[in-house]
């Protein structure tokens, strides 16, 4: 499978949707995200103050 890589704006706008409450399966159709696991590793992060790690 090919890697991708996703925008920070992607991930800020997953962050957001997130919080909004939108589900994941929403999340990933609005924004063309493949793999849920990856909107919920963006959500870890997020909670656990770790946001830096989006620009890498």
């Amino acid at each position: 499978m090919k890697r991708v890589s996703y925008s920070l704006e992607t991930k800020y706008k997953t962050i957001e949707m997130k919080k909004a409450g939108y589900t994941i399966k929403e999340i990933m159709e609005a924004l063309n995200i493949r793999k849920r696991t990856q909107v919920k590793t963006w959500w870890r992060w997020y909670r656990n103050g770790e946001t830096y790690r989006f620009s890498t």
